[in-house]
């Protein structure tokens, strides 16, 4: 088994998610005491939040390469960056490792094929929505996303980083979520990516009448089929 260097801290809320599911993941398909051959490597989220919020991309891709290069350095055997927003930064993240990165967007599209969709709905952060990193990535590989509107951005933008980030999750926050998504719906999405790693501790699959793309889920599972193959 190929050891997994998750990449986290961004929150740690959703790593902890990430190292749960990999883990039984793993176990589900071996059985026994069997579990993950993982490295975390967890950053300072203050520190990564307010390089977002100033727009230093290239300074929190430099620590992010680094911290990645540590993971290599102490055997990993590849690199998984558990967080959607920071998938900004992912060029800079592979130009400092020689070992493969599991990029989240490929996860989601593959994904969506399997599934035979071809126009999602997207969550997340202002930076994943308002940014074309993510976007861009989706449109190559054939998938169309459908956007909220600027002020809802803006209040799930609000909801992940004074919320869920802290592991606050409310009933009212969870149907301002439902109510974008059916919106989303509305507007021709045939299903929703839940394009935030903390999006998924707050809504899950039968809170909605569409099938949901959870990230963290998806990206987990691509990891662990990269390892054991």
């Amino acid at each position: 088994m190929k050891k997994i260097g998750i990449l986290g801290g961004m929150s740690w809320e959703s790593t902890v998610t990430y190292y749960q599911m990999i883990n039984r993941m793993v176990n589900q398909r071996f059985g026994g005491l069997h579990s993950a051959n993982c490295l975390i490597s967890s950053v300072d989220f203050h520190e990564i939040e307010q390089l977002q919020a100033q727009g230093d991309w290239e300074k929190a891709g430099e620590i992010l390469g680094n911290e990645a290069l540590n993971l290599e350095r102490a055997g990993a055997d590849g690199v998984l960056l558990a967080t959607n927003t920071m998938h900004k930064v992912a060029e800079q993240i592979e130009e400092k490792i020689s070992v493969p990165f599991l990029h989240i967007v490929d996860a989601v599209a593959v994904e969506s094929d399997n599934m035979q969709i071809s126009r999602v709905g997207l969550l997340g952060t202002k930076y994943t929505l308002k940014l074309d990193f993510f976007k861009d990535r989706l449109k190559e590989r054939n998938i169309d996303p459908v956007l909220p509107s600027d002020p809802q951005i803006d209040e799930m933008n609000r909801i992940i980083f004074e919320e869920l980030v802290l592991g606050e999750l409310h009933d009212s926050s969870k149907d301002y979520f439902i109510k974008v998504m059916q919106e989303l719906k509305r507007n021709g999405a045939e299903a929703i990516v839940l394009g935030c790693t903390e999006i998924g501790l707050l809504i899950k699959e039968d809170d909605f009448q569409l099938p949901l793309i959870d990230t963290t889920a998806i990206h987990a599972k691509k990891a662990v089929e990269w390892a054991i193959q």
